[in-house]
């Protein structure tokens, strides 16, 4: 199944790579198939392709202050230039003395500059008078004209009759550096986290808690005042504008109900700081048997980043992919290859699926080597090498459980994209109330669905890592051991896990914080609300990918322990695998858990404190 996946997605890629052109995307096109900055190949019908454009790195409409889109093409003739004419040119003379002075030609590239004032037609090969000044901008480095009125027209005609997607490129494309940054800010946190929650404490606890409500809380104030600014901003026009203020409006509803939720669950739980600090030292002292497993993220983040690179270079290519076509004037245009947008769908899938994929063999591979650690009967010598052991029968026997488990994340997660698109499409619709209603229901039980299915695929990757057996088999054993351990389980579980989720929220308002501050300063020109979503995407995967060393540990160190209490009583014949500190701190839990039940039902029996065989 995975290799059929793997196969279709080296098909796209190759396609991509014999199809697509990234370059024009990148660096801008004339009207005649010539991409800017490059040498080009002639087009077969197009006198004036395939020229060394290597100098002329700038594009140039030669009416940018009257464009017009006509069968969805430009009216305007579109050239590349050395560079954009920076002072206003009212005469042919003026633009003769640019091109003479400068070196860039404004006029068609079959009209020498000498014949701009010579030749009675010149006036319509040349741009229309006056040329108004202009300014490269890094978005395609087009020439952006500066004066207010031809820039309004300019941009209302360039950036709203481009289509979503282009507009959507557009912003990655001219925010890259920021994103990079923030990509990299994204990775310092999350190493920060991890080593914080290596030599947790108390105070650091309750520090760590202090930020994240102040970070949450600062977060939702800007969103919602920047949408106020959006939203008080007369000079809103452009489809680019509005779509970042929808979005504005969407991330500080989403971030506040977010923030209110975090903010119970905190106030909740805050006796329980104490007991997670202790679980978090007994998940530590785990790790110190094989430290090398805080590297394993590093690992994973690389693999990481080397797919996600690889599939933004396929979508840029796909975006790209078109037949050349010479119209009227020898002028070139790009037709979109017929099937390409299922491609996208498809390269949509690939990306989810590989992705949960990496990540789940990062858990498979830690919740091995915890299983070889914590099934050692003799606690100081421990096992050689339990990572590399553990790879290896990974990917020696057990590919197959980590495909099925990411490949259930992937199903689970193409429902809910077909939802929240079938949400915003009803959404613009005055009668769909009770449609937009049902949708979000469904969107919501997805979600659920989601993190049941993680949870039950981590201990699903223990219980092969413990059993060998397949992943069907080894989800209804660990439901098994679930269910009967469930005492044990949900009061420990919950607190851990809720602490390190904190650390990935942390990591990811942080983030946001600094994209929100980056990319408002481009809010006209690009649609940032999508690449400051990919952000915050991927903040939490790298943070997640770090912090679930912790998170796994943690889950694998439970399973074993119920397996432990499964298989053994304690006697000499048969003892506990766990180690004296382990044993004391889940019969504290118990005792907590028995102390509550019986407080709950007014009993005053002291039965239950003690572990017993199930």
């Amino acid at each position: 199944m995975f290799l059929s996946q793997r196969d279709i997605q080296v098909f796209i890629m190759g396609y991509s790579v014999a199809a697509g052109a990234t370059g024009r995307l990148l660096f801008g096109y004339d009207s005649f198939g010539n991409v800017c900055g490059k040498k080009n190949s002639p087009v077969e019908g197009a006198p004036l392709s395939g020229q060394d454009m290597t100098q002329k790195k700038h594009v140039f409409f030669m009416n940018s202050c009257n464009l017009e889109v006509k069968d969805v093409r430009l009216s305007s003739t579109v050239l590349c230039v050395s560079s954009c004419p920076e002072e206003q040119l009212d005469t042919l003379e003026e633009v003769q003395l640019f091109a003479n002075t400068n070196g860039s030609f404004l006029c068609v590239y079959n009209l020498n500059s000498f014949n701009y004032t010579q030749i009675p037609n010149a006036d319509l090969l040349c741009p229309r008078l006056p040329v108004p000044p202009s300014k490269s901008f890094p978005l395609f480095n087009r020439c952006i004209p500066q004066t207010p009125e031809c820039y309004s027209l300019f941009a209302s005609v360039l950036i709203n009759d481009v289509d979503s997607f282009h507009r959507i490129l557009s912003g990655i494309m001219s925010g890259r550096d920021t994103v990079l940054g923030l990509c990299i800010l994204a990775f310092a946190l999350s190493l920060a986290m991890m080593f914080t929650f290596r030599f947790i404490t108390t105070l650091l606890v309750h520090i760590f808690i202090a930020l994240i409500v102040l970070g949450l809380l600062f977060v939702c104030s800007v969103l919602w005042w920047l949408y106020y600014d959006y939203t008080n901003d007369l000079s809103i026009e452009l489809d680019t504008e509005r779509e970042n203020m929808k979005c504005l409006l969407g991330f500080a509803i989403v971030s506040t109900v977010i923030t209110a939720v975090l903010l119970i669950l905190i106030y909740v739980l805050r006796k329980r700081i104490k007991l997670t600090v202790e679980l978090l030292q007994v998940t530590n002292k785990a790790i110190r048997s094989s430290p090398f497993l805080l590297f394993q993220p590093l690992w994973t983040f690389a693999i990481l980043i080397f797919f996600w690179v690889l599939w933004v270079a396929v979508l840029l290519s796909l975006g790209t992919a078109g037949a050349a076509q010479v119209v009227e004037g020898g002028q070139v245009e790009y037709k979109p290859l017929s099937g390409i947008r299922y491609m996208w769908w498809y390269h949509l899938i690939g990306l989810i699926w590989t992705s949960e994929f990496i990540l789940a063999c990062q858990q498979m591979a830690v919740a091995g080597t915890v299983v070889t650690c914590y099934f050692n009967r003799n606690k100081s010598d421990p096992p050689d090498r339990p990572i590399l052991s553990s790879l290896s029968v990974l990917f020696c026997y057990h590919q197959g459980t980590v495909v099925k488990g990411s490949f259930l994340i992937t199903v689970v997660r193409i429902p809910r994209a077909v939802l929240m698109y079938v949400y915003n499409t009803l959404k613009e619709k005055q009668d769909g109330a009770l449609s937009r209603c049902m949708s979000q229901c469904c969107c919501c039980c997805f979600w659920c669905l989601d993190k049941c299915l993680r949870h039950l695929n981590q201990n699903a990757y223990t219980t092969t890592a413990i059993n060998g057996t397949d992943f069907c088999t080894s989800a209804k054993d660990a439901l098994k051991l679930l269910s009967k351990n469930s005492s044990h389980f949900t009061s420990v579980n919950c607190f851990g896990d809720f602490i390190i989720f904190l650390g990935k929220v942390l990591v990811v308002c942080f983030t946001v914080f600094g994209g929100l501050m980056a990319f408002n300063y481009h809010r006209v020109l690009q649609v940032w609300a999508v690449p400051l979503l990919l952000v915050a995407f991927f903040a939490y995967l790298v943070a997640h990918s770090f912090l679930s060393v912790f998170e796994t540990v943690l889950d694998a160190l439970f399973l074993c322990f119920a397996v432990d209490l499964e298989t053994n009583d304690g006697s000499s014949e048969k003892p506990y695998f766990m180690d004296q500190e382990f044993l004391n701190f889940v019969k504290r839990i118990n005792k907590l858990n028995t102390r509550a039940q019986r407080n709950k039902n007014s009993l005053t029996s002291e039965e239950g404190t003690e572990l017993r065989p199930l």
